[in-house]
């Protein structure tokens, strides 16, 4: 169990106190991690509830990366910034929701296939526009919506490319949810 706590809070809960990683690394190990976890928990076979379970993860994330950018935000400030940055994108946020939900109910045997890259690419677009976001708002910067909508599109497309590599790491953790 000790192992276990020590791996957890040198990957996550920990990672902005490790000197052996440059900040861009550990951002960029964040949102994978985050990415992987909601996406094997996606690949569950409960349809619709995906939004209950992800949308939290995915908020934790944002107080990780907020952590590594030496500005933390609580459990609640994280949940606005996912609840921002969903009405800006809103519509394509959205219709993912929807489409995961349609593909357990209607095609369950597809759902392994298109729910991986589809949520791998929804949370690594949310990381990384998170992580832009933080870092303007440090830097004392605002972010316009037209930003973030053409981020969001950039982002969720890098995303699903690297969802391909990760499918192997997805399936291997889909069982311990």
């Amino acid at each position: 169990m000790d192992i276990a706590k020590k791996k957890i809070a040198a990957e996550i809960t920990d990672i902005e106190n490790r000197t052996d990683l440059s900040d861009d690394q550990k951002r960029s190990r964040i949102i994978h991690i985050f990415s992987v976890t909601c996406a094997a928990v996606a690949v569950q076979p409960i349809p619709f509830a995906d939004i209950f379970v992800l949308t939290p993860i995915q908020a934790y994330m944002g107080v990780r990366l907020s952590a590594i950018r030496g500005m933390p935000l609580s459990d609640a400030e994280a949940t606005d910034l996912l609840k921002e940055i969903a009405g800006i994108v809103g519509l394509g946020m959205a219709a993912q929701q929807v489409a995961l939900g349609l593909y357990k109910v209607g095609l369950p045997f597809f759902a392994g296939f298109t729910t991986i890259p589809l949520v791998y690419g929804l949370t690594y677009a949310i990381g990384r526009i998170m992580d832009f976001y933080l870092e303007k708002k440090s830097k004392g910067q605002t972010v316009s919506n037209a930003d973030l909508k053409s981020m969001w599109e950039k982002f969720r497309e890098e995303g699903k490319k690297q969802a391909k590599t990760a499918k192997d790491e997805v399936m291997s953790k889909k069982d311990q949810f």
